[in-house]
């Protein structure tokens, strides 16, 4: 799965460690989201599109080996 948390993330020039405390995971949670080895949960998903005043869609995207 492809996501842009790491454009979101410097669109709103968050460090990780801020993110990480206002989606209330670790930093390493993110830094693993942003180098595609964590698929994060739904809760988790969600509160990164509130975070970023976006969609789910927007930020991640399935790509072929996901089927």
């Amino acid at each position: 799965m492809k996501n842009k948390i790491k454009v979101e993330r410097a669109r709103h020039n968050m460090t990780q460690a801020a993110l990480a405390e206002a989606a209330k995971v670790s930093r390493q949670t993110i830094n693993a989201m942003e180098l595609g080895k964590y698929v994060p949960s739904t809760v988790l998903a969600l509160r990164l599109a509130e975070i970023f005043s976006t969609t789910v869609d927007n930020l991640f995207e399935l790509e072929d080996s996901d089927w």
